[in-house]
Parts: C-alpha cells; sequence; structure tokens
C-alpha cells in the first residue's frame, strides 16, 4: 500500500519546514498507533512492519521509537517554534527570526543568583551578538510581569520570554526531574541552543554552567555567522 507517496517499509526524506511546532515535535517523540506503527513527521508519514527500526527521517535525522525529546534534539534538527509572551509587551515567535541567527537560553527562575549572572553577562555582550546578527532570548516558566521587576532591577536588555505551562520547556526537551538534598522536583536544565538561520539548532549546550558560558556562547556564534 502506498500513502503520501510512501510504501510500507520505506522512508521518505524530502525537505522539512525548518520550524517544527510544539505539537508536531511532541507526537515525533512518541508512538502513535501500535497496530499500524505509524509515526508522523512533519512532512511525511512512513510506515515500517518492525518495531525497532527507525521509522522516519525528519531533515536527515532518524526517529526511534522511545525517543526522548533530549535524544531528539541534538544540533542539526529542526527548531520547535514557539510564540510567547515577552517582557515589556507583546509576543516573540521564533520562525518570524528566519534568516537571524538566534541565542536561545533555558533557565529555571528569575532573580536567583546563577540565573542573574548569566541574564547579566549575556546583556554585557550583546552589542557583540547584535553585531553578527544574531538574537539573544531568555526563557523561563515565570510570568511576564516577573520577568519586568527582574529586567528592571538588573537593567537587562535581552528579551525574555515566558512559558507558565511549560509546554514549551517540554518541547525542548529542558523541563526534567532533579534533586536537591534528597527531593526530588521538576524543574528546568540550564540549556542554550543556537539556531542557525535556516532553522536548524546549530549548537547546544546542556546543563550549563554559568562562569564564562555567555562568552563561549558569543564565540561559536561569531564562528557560525563566519566573522
Amino acid at each position: 500500500m502506498r500513502r503520501h507517496g510512501v510504501k510500507r517499509g520505506e522512508i521518505a526524506t524530502p525537505e522539512p519546514d525548518p520550524f517544527v511546532p510544539v505539537s508536531v515535535i511532541v507526537q515525533i517523540a512518541r508512538p502513535l498507533d501500535r497496530l499500524t506503527r505509524r509515526w508522523t513527521c512533519p512532512v511525511v508519514e512512513a510506515y515500517v512492519t518492525r518495531p525497532k527500526r527507525a521509522v522516519s527521517n525528519c531533515g536527515g535525522l532518524y526517529v526511534k521509537r522511545g525517543m526522548t525529546m533530549t535524544e531528539l534534539l541534538q544540533t542539526g534538527a529542526v527548531a520547535p517554534d514557539f510564540e510567547l509572551p515577552a517582557a515589556g509587551g507583546g509576543k516573540i515567535r521564533l520562525s518570524d527570526l528566519r534568516g537571524r541567527i538566534v541565542v536561545l537560553y533555558f533557565y529555571p527562575k528569575d532573580d536567583t543568583s546563577g540565573c542573574t549572572a548569566e541574564a547579566i553577562d549575556f546583556t554585557r555582550l550583546k552589542p557583540q551578538f547584535e553585531a553578527v546578527g544574531a538574537t539573544v532570548i531568555g526563557m523561563s516558566p515565570d510570568p511576564v510581569k516577573r520577568h519586568d521587576k527582574f529586567r528592571s532591577k538588573h537593567e537587562l536588555t535581552i528579551d525574555l520570554v515566558a512559558d507558565e505551562d511549560k509546554a514549551n520547556l517540554q518541547a525542548w526537551g529542558v523541563w526534567v526531574e532533579k534533586s536537591m538534598y534528597g527531593r526530588e522536583y521538576m524543574g528546568v536544565e540550564r540549556t542554550t541552543a543556537v539556531v542557525g538561520t535556516d532553522g536548524r539548532i546549530a549548537e547546544i549546550w546542556r546543563k550549563v554552567s554559568v562562569p564564562g558560558h555567555a562568552e563561549a556562547v558569543l564565540k561559536a556564534v561569531q564562528a557560525l555567522a563566519g566573522r
């Protein structure tokens, strides 16, 4: 049987839209139908006869049954799109920044020591990021009002977006189980991703250590921009 031009067991590889909606990304990470073993790719459906076989090729990355978001979102993967309210008013949509390099960093909470130091470092280096055509955006579960106070208190100039329902943090694989002093809880794993002008993840840092991190990201962005 052939559906959407793909035979059972075949893997199709057309060029996908570089920005993938969150709902599609979440579907990729888990099986949809055990009987047909049907999976969804941003642009094509593929059918297979063996459950452990790679079932779809989404922009050159093979998706396998049971993959986690952390495994899926590696260098070269398409960046999950988002549209979120931003500090200072309005909304920011990642796909609207197509053609620019985007530094997207995820952090746990406004006005804590590590998150404050990270935001101040990115703010200090913002002119150098802009000089190579890069936009810096911070994302956390904090509401916009808290972002506004955070920016005002520390004179931050970078963009901050609010993901209060954590859907986008989950789509990026950074809303994870953590532990402290024997207590387990859910929280944001400090992560930074550089999204290239083609909408794909060019670099990604997980479990970030703040000192020197913004400088390392700037070097990577300058290399990506050829400067």
